[in-house]
Parts: C-alpha cells; structure tokens; sequence
C-alpha cells in the first residue's frame, strides 16, 4: 500500500511560511533544519502524532516563480486543506488578518475559501458537506 508521507509546498520565504504556517494555520513545526546555504528543511504538519508533513520548501528554482505567478494570476490553489466549519475558519483567519480571494463558497459536496498565504501561494481550505 502507498501513502502519502511528504508533501510540498513552495514559498518565496521560509521564515514568513514557518510563522504563518504555525501560528496562523495552527500546524505543527516538525523539522526545521538549517540547510547551510541559506535554505531549511522545514516542515510542518497536523498537531499529534499523524505521521503527514508539508515540507515548506525554498522557491529557488527559476521555474518556481512563474509557476507560481501562474497559479496565483488565474486563482488556482497551490494546495487544499481539510477544515469541519468552512465558515468559521474563515471567520477565524480574517480576525488574524489573513486575506481571502474567495469567501466560503458552497459547491455541491463541498464548501471552500481560499487564502494568500503571504508566501507565493493561494491556499484553498474545503469542508466536506452533509449529504442533503
């Protein structure tokens, strides 16, 4: 059986993301390690003991910044994240200043909102909705 251990997300600052990944996402700092050129591993994951990690990873790479300036330009989430109330996550992040392009949004099974992540990235937050 395969699954997911690792996942990745590119920002354009590590510190920035470790911050806001942590105290305002609410995850968990996992790995931060100082790579010795200026990068880190660094990594964050659900609080406990869930073995996932998101790897916050350097935006170095000349194909990154247009990669994400793509995505951003035409709205498209670099990732997804599970949340129980759509709504008052949203309602939770906005009080801590974090800045939507889109407010929860009902879409059949689903609700989402999406996020800037500060760091490069537009971050999608989805609930799963009750079957009606």
């Amino acid at each position: 059986m395969i699954r997911i251990h690792l996942a990745s997300v590119f920002v354009t600052d590590q510190l920035r993301a470790r911050d806001f990944y942590t105290s305002v996402l609410g995850f968990e700092l996992r790995q931060d390690v100082d790579m010795g050129d200026g990068s880190r591993w660094l990594t964050v994951g659900n609080p406990g003991d869930e073995p996932f990690e998101l790897l916050l990873e350097p935006a170095g790479h000349p194909v990154v910044g247009p990669y994400q300036a793509g995505l951003v330009a035409d709205g498209i989430p670099a990732t997804s994240f599970a949340v129980d109330d759509c709504q008052a996550e949203y309602e939770r992040l906005v009080g801590l200043g974090v800045e939507f392009t889109q407010p929860p949004t009902a879409m059949g099974p689903v609700t989402t909102a999406v996020l800037d992540d500060t760091c490069g990235n537009l971050i999608q937050i989805a609930q799963m909705n009750a079957p009606v």
